[in-house]
């Protein structure tokens, strides 16, 4: 992505971003600036060759990253993404297609549990097996403060970042050889919680928990479950949680390296995660933050 010399306060995007507003799910057209994936910039070595991956909220953001990460190191791919991502999804799977990769997308909601196991079933019929699992679909939405907090979104938010990822790892879970992965993104919010994201910073903390749960129990079988902790990304879901234009302007501005995050910067710890390379690392969680502590 960037050379070794590199000052990463300066690698990507250092000023705010413009006043913007999208609804749920955020789309990538509409993100201004766009946000980089590694399109131009992810070079593979075959480090997952072989391997055949699901990601849950593959279509844009960080899902996107890991779509053509993964396939530019030799996976296969399935994306599952809301029905409204379809343009976003078909220009997901055309890059990872790109690379020889087969690459299937699933349209629906993870909510519905239905829809949220199903896509287990597809991908290891599409593709033959499933040997990577990638819980990554989220939402999130901002609250002026706690009274406020309405119940419909709220249990959105409980029924997209915790039910629907428990009921894909439950439906994936058994059938999962040795050797396999399940990684989670959860979030700098399990740890250093903002009251305008109370109950987003709430699943992601339970997201963590669940990581160390399970990890225990799968090592005995030679499965690893980790996450990735990212701090501000941005992605389609930062115009699309209700921030004003300051919040915009100033957003990743309180990092140690002063400035957001791109998704693309995220690839490589999945990469890493999914990889022989951490076959000694199970129940941890991997920071991506800007220097923020955990």
């Amino acid at each position: 992505m960037t050379d070794d010399t590199t000052d990463p306060r300066h690698a990507h995007r250092e000023e705010g971003f413009p006043a913007q507003h999208q609804d749920q799910p955020g789309l990538t057209e509409q993100t201004r600036p766009e946000p980089d994936h590694g399109e131009r910039t992810y070079v593979g070595h075959g480090r997952l060759e072989g391997r055949r991956a699901l990601i849950t909220g593959g279509d844009s953001g960080i899902g996107r990253a890991v779509a053509i990460a993964f396939a530019r190191e030799g996976a296969d791919v399935a994306i599952a993404h809301m029905p409204e991502e379809q343009d976003d999804a078909e220009d997901t799977l055309a890059l990872v297609r790109e690379t020889g990769r087969a690459g299937v997308g699933f349209a629906g909601d993870l909510r519905d549990e239905t829809f949220a196991t199903d896509i287990v079933t597809r991908t290891r019929r599409e593709l033959g097996g499933l040997d990577v699992l990638v819980l990554n679909a989220g939402y999130q939405h901002d609250i002026d403060d706690f009274e406020t907090l309405e119940t419909e979104r709220m249990r959105r938010v409980f029924d997209t970042n915790l039910a629907g990822m428990l009921f894909s790892a439950r439906a994936a879970y058994p059938d999962l050889p040795p050797g396999a992965t399940i990684i989670v993104t959860a979030s700098v919010q399990a740890y250093n919680p903002s009251p305008g994201l109370i109950d987003y910073a709430m699943t992601k903390a339970a997201q963590v928990a669940f990581v160390k749960a399970l990890a225990e129990e799968a090592g005995p079988r030679g499965i690893r479950v980790n996450a990735v902790a990212p701090g501000p990304i941005w992605t389609p879901l930062i115009p699309a949680t209700g921030w004003d234009a300051e919040r915009l302007a100033t957003f990743g501005a309180d990092t140690p390296l002063g400035r957001a995050g791109q998704p693309a910067e995220l690839a490589g710890t999945y990469v890493y995660l999914a990889s022989a390379e951490s076959s000694y690392t199970s129940g941890s969680v991997i920071a991506v933050t800007g220097g923020k502590s955990l």
